[in-house]
């Protein structure tokens, strides 16, 4: 089963979505549409609207207003992504070229900002401050992680804790205001918007260390990349460094990340790789995720039960056991 099966419920007012998303990034300069557009056309799994709009069934539910929440957060999702695609000097993403390789660095930087600048451009059209400061507060630290990640580049030393941090601030926030913002904009009390925040938050820590996961235990079918991705730019991953934990592979592990680091991102990891597999930090990095999302499913306890509830508690459990 695919994510998207999940919410097949929603499926017209996805599309509708889609349309938006596409409208919004089509501009006068045909450049920029053409960049823009390719991104959008790349696919994804469109989680973000998914639950904008399966928040949004917790309240007063119109896609007209819903649509202006879903569309800036996957725009801005997109935007984050051309822009990591530079940092990461890759040049696929599910299995197409990035923006960074069909055109170069500088015009997948300036499509990265235009998509950015949409998305703020939409959310303005809604006349609420706690939605404006919720988004802009995200973004700041999208941008506080993606820094960090950089300076973190093949630090072996660096804690768990600051790994948690990382994906917080770089994944989890942004799935955790799309649950917030679709019920706020829907209208629902604080006590409901707010325990969705927790569930975006658990979902979205889930989703990322499942996402550091498959790129060590995926094939290049699967990933739309190859394997190891994150290791050989430098991105110690939490797979990684439990791994370091290990005393068994610990001192060849090390060894190998130097080599890559020496590489300039060309190296071979296929043996840091079987190193990592063969460790404890697959195990232990799988059930930290098993129970983020057993924190999620628990909050959503707390609220009404109606479908959009069992769909939520659907897509947490499937993102906890995500194969691609």
């Amino acid at each position: 089963m695919k994510l998207t099966d999940l919410y097949a419920s929603l499926e017209n007012d996805l599309n509708v979505i889609e349309q938006e998303l596409e409208s919004s990034v089509t501009s006068d300069h045909a450049l920029l549409s053409e960049a823009a557009v390719h991104l959008l056309k790349a696919g994804g799994k469109r989680i973000r609207p998914a639950i904008v709009l399966l928040a949004g069934k917790f309240g007063d539910y119109r896609l007209d207003v819903l649509k202006k929440v879903a569309v800036p957060l996957e725009l801005i999702h997109m935007a984050s992504l051309v822009h990591d695609d530079v940092i990461d000097d890759a040049d696929t993403r599910r299995g197409q070229l990035t923006v960074k390789s069909k055109w170069d660095n500088r015009i997948a930087m300036y499509t990265g900002d235009y998509i950015y600048a949409k998305a703020l451009t939409i959310i303005a059209e809604l006349n609420d401050p706690v939605l404006h400061q919720a988004l802009s507060r995200a973004i700041v630290q999208m941008c506080i992680g993606e820094m960090e990640q950089i300076r973190d580049f093949f630090n072996t030393r660096q804690t768990v804790r600051q790994y948690l941090l990382r994906i917080r601030r770089k994944t989890a926030l942004l799935i955790a205001i799309s649950c917030q913002l679709g019920a706020a904009a829907a209208g629902t009390p604080p006590a409901v918007y707010n325990r969705l925040y927790r569930y975006g938050y658990n979902v979205g820590m889930a989703f990322q260390i499942r996402d550091d996961l498959l790129d060590l235990l995926g094939t290049e079918r699967q990933l739309g990349k190859p394997p190891g991705s994150d290791i050989r730019q430098g991105n110690m991953t939490l797979p990684v460094l439990l791994a370091l934990r290990d005393t068994a592979v610990k001192d060849e592990l090390l060894r190998e990340i130097e080599r890559i680091r020496g590489s300039d991102g060309q190296a071979d990891c296929t043996r840091a790789i079987e190193l990592i597999r063969a460790s404890r930090g697959i195990e232990e990095a799988d059930r930290l995720a098993a129970r983020y999302i057993d924190k999620a499913v628990g909050l959503l306890e707390g609220l009404p039960d109606i479908p959009a509830r069992s769909t939520l508690n659907d897509i947490a459990r499937f993102v906890g056991k995500r194969n691609y």
